[in-house]
């Protein structure tokens, strides 16, 4: 999938109404916005319907799908930051002493808290995980409404609500209801009462219908529509209730939660890195062709999300010999390897919250179109 260079956004000035002819508010472009959110949860929900066919919601998730799922969408994206942060040397000059001490800092402190109990240490993974996730979601609702013009204070509001309770409520009844699947590792959440997912429930759904309803007044007595930003909350509540809520399988989590995830980042990276306009980077000295740039750009992350969980099954986890060797006797080196191999996730789980934030990223705001008004 190529990402054309397109500026199809609807200005400040129009966004009190879409008119016929006028470009609809899409981040990417029409085609690559659906084949990124829509098509990601298409793929999802599809699968869900093969494993329910095949049998495999009620048991461990095949290795086929542990291979495109976990390791060439979920763990490659982690490394997408690269392309982000530290293969354009631009932005490495731009804030080096951010770049160097994320990392640093995250296998220090890493070290630190796993020394104390591999259990702390994975659930406070954990919840750094959970908090990128849900931020992402919202920060595409964000990036539309950006691409909108849209800063009506009770629109915000309504769309902020229904984002963040299209995720938090499945995690709350994941906290408060038995699971046969784990985020890390088993008991890496914590426990809540049945009652916080009760009391949230009638929550959640107001929170949904108003949003539901609020678009549809939009679109049909003002004319305005923003579908993507519909489109990446309808995929949300969909994908997360299914694969938290209505299912309690891992191969029903995998699938909902990683494909959703991983590959609407990857696409905003590759689509970002076609927009630099300069940096002597490793991005910018990559294939010059669209589609030789694609696959320079997915091989790498898929080559450094398989020498990254060769390690992990060598060193630590022992599950996979077939695919990835023999495996190590380190004895209490885990000490240290643990938190080194967590440090990539760490990176990018904090680092996400620095490099897509347009009010510090003037490039990346003008990208998204309207630079003069944030959010």
């Amino acid at each position: 999938m190529s990402l054309p260079v397109t500026d199809n956004r609807v200005q400040p000035s129009s966004a009190a109404s879409t008119a016929p002819g006028v470009d609809l508010p899409w981040l990417f472009s029409a085609k690559v916005d659906l084949w990124t959110f829509l098509g990601s949860a298409a793929l999802a929900l599809g699968l869900l319907l093969l494993g329910g066919l095949c049998g495999w919601l009620d048991a461990g998730s095949p290795e086929w799908l542990w291979i495109s799922s976990v390791v060439l969408i979920d763990v490659a994206h982690v490394y997408a930051t690269g392309f982000r942060v530290y293969f354009v040397g631009a932005e490495l000059r731009r804030r080096p002493w951010l770049y160097l001490l994320v990392p640093v800092l995250a296998f220090v402190i890493g070290t630190a808290v796993y020394s104390e109990g591999h259990l702390l240490f994975w659930r406070g993974l954990a919840y750094l995980a959970v908090f990128h996730f849900v931020r992402q979601q919202y920060g595409w609702v964000a990036l539309y409404r950006t691409r909108a013009g849209d800063h009506e204070p009770r629109g915000r509001l309504i769309d902020t609500a229904a984002i963040y309770l299209a995720t938090i409520y499945p995690l709350v009844y994941w906290h408060s209801h038995p699971r046969r699947f784990s985020w890390f590792v088993a008991t890496d959440f914590a426990q809540l009462p049945v009652l916080a997912e009760q009391f949230l429930a009638p929550v959640y759904w107001a929170a949904l219908g108003l949003y539901a309803a609020r678009a549809l007044h939009q679109a049909i007595w003002h004319g305005r529509y923003n579908p993507g930003k519909d489109i990446v909350v309808l995929t949300t509540a969909v994908c997360w209730h299914v694969g938290i809520v209505t299912f309690n399988s891992d191969y029903a989590f995998t699938v909902t939660n990683v494909i959703t995830h991983g590959v609407p980042y990857m696409v905003l990276v590759h689509w970002h890195g076609q927009h630099q306009s300069k940096a002597p980077s490793a991005v910018n000295r990559a294939p010059s062709s669209r589609w030789s740039r694609l696959f320079f750009f997915v091989g790498v992350l898929w080559l450094l999300a398989y020498a990254e969980e060769l390690l992990w099954d060598c060193g630590v986890w022992h599950e996979r010999s077939w695919l990835f060797g023999p495996a190590w006797d380190i004895g209490a080196f885990d000490q240290i390897l643990v938190p080194l191999l967590a440090v990539p996730q760490i990176t990018h789980y904090i680092l996400d919250g620095f490099i897509w934030r347009r009010r510090s990223n003037p490039e990346f705001s003008a990208q998204c179109g309207n630079s003069a008004n944030r959010e």
